[in-house]
């Protein structure tokens, strides 16, 4: 199946990025991993005209800490995210989401920039920013803008980034000590899927070591877009942590979900898995947080 024809562009800065995306804002797709967009096209799902390719952009592909920031570069790959140590000691859910995305081969060419994007409402690596916070810094003709990613997104596949202007940083701000992440995932296999949903969560703990100082639970799979599950964070602030506080974060967690019936599964049991994954996510956060 052959791709339909396009003019491709490869600019080595990023202004020279905005510029020649502003030129034909509109008619071109931002060229990352690809790992969707030449599927899409090879399928007739998408034609741009033009395709404005980032691998030339110095500095797209890596992640830094800084004033008590972390900023991960959209460019940087799935197969990377998941073996990173700095990943993993400042933005853990992010890791733990990266290795489970698609299959080997996948990982190695997609990328975070290319998944938030896209806006699925199950993105293995969507799900997990969210819960850590994460800001979408988007660079345009007029300059930057930084969006939280929970209003990031607007609908499946649809985001407020403008045809003009493209992702060039995810930001959040550097973890608390005692803080720890959680993600898990169901599938109806348990490789190269989809999920019918997806939990990430995040917990800081106090100096004690027990009471949680603060949460994130994010949902995917189980509304129009990524959510954050606010009830779940709710019965969980200002508790010890453990199992019967896991169980109710859940509960609370299912009440936020927004599940519809399809055909590869039912809203019922959507719900009931949200339940049961938000538990074993915060279990898996908790570990962390305590340096298991």
């Amino acid at each position: 199946m052959l791709l339909p024809r396009f003019e491709y562009h490869q600019p080595a800065s990023l202004d020279e990025a905005v510029e020649v995306l502003g030129q034909y804002a509109g008619e071109a797709a931002v060229l990352a991993g690809g790992t969707d967009l030449l599927v899409n096209m090879k399928h007739q799902a998408m034609a741009p005209s033009h395709l404005v390719s980032l691998a030339g952009v110095e500095g797209l592909d890596q992640a830094s800490a800084d004033g008590g920031r972390v900023t991960v570069g959209p460019l940087m790959s799935a197969a990377v995210l998941a073996q990173s140590e700095f990943i993993a000691a400042n933005a853990g859910a992010l890791a733990l989401g990266a290795a489970v995305l698609g299959s080997p081969q996948v990982r190695t060419r997609a990328t975070v920039g290319g998944n938030v994007c896209n806006a699925r409402p199950a993105a293995d690596m969507s799900v997990p920013l969210l819960a850590l916070g994460a800001r979408a810094v988007l660079t345009g003709p007029d300059g930057q803008r930084q969006v939280d990613l929970e209003e990031f997104f607007v609908g499946p596949g649809q985001t407020v980034r403008a045809p003009g202007e493209l992702l060039s940083a995810l930001e959040m701000d550097a973890p608390a000590p005692g803080t720890g992440w959680g993600y898990q995932k169901l599938g109806l296999r348990k490789a190269l899927e989809i999920s019918l949903v997806n939990v990430a969560a995040a917990l800081s703990l106090e100096d004690d070591g027990k009471t949680i100082k603060a949460a994130r639970v994010a949902l995917g799979a189980v509304a129009p877009t990524p959510i954050l599950a606010p009830g779940a964070a709710e019965v969980l602030v200002g508790q010890a942590a453990g199992g019967d506080v896991f169980k109710a974060a859940g509960q609370k967690a299912a009440a936020d979900a927004k599940p519809i019936d399809d055909h590869r599964g039912s809203a019922w049991y959507r719900r009931e898995m949200v339940a049961v994954l938000t538990a074993r996510a915060l279990n898996q956060a908790w570990a962390r947080a305590q340096g298991q």
